[in-house]
């Protein structure tokens, strides 16, 4: 299975572009932070990760101020240039808001 969940933080986005198909694409640096327990003690994860999203998706995420908080899951794939990865969204929501305020890639 290849699913990503992660809370993250905007830091940069691109400008609205198309696909070959016509769907809407905007491309992201996301920053996320937390701290987890690794072989049985703390540790913090900071990282920053680029990210795409297509189709539907992009309207709300293209609303997002640079700084702001949401969960965000997907899934993980190589880049174009096959070097490196990149995180597809599929469904975002405003941080510590209810599973039924999602909004879904369709």
């Amino acid at each position: 299975m290849n699913q990503l969940v992660l809370s993250v933080q905007l830091v940069e986005r691109g400008p609205v572009r198309y696909t070959p198909a016509g769907l809407p694409a905007l491309d992201f640096v996301l920053k996320h932070e937390s701290q987890t327990t690794e072989a049985g003690l703390p540790r913090r994860v900071s990282l920053e990760i680029r990210a795409v999203a297509i189709g539907e998706i992009t309207r709300p995420l293209a609303a997002l101020a640079i700084g702001s908080s949401f969960d965000t899951s997907g899934f993980l794939a190589a880049q174009r240039n096959g070097r490196g990865i990149v995180f597809h969204i599929t469904q975002m929501q405003p941080a510590g808001q209810p599973d039924s305020e999602q909004i879904q890639q369709r």
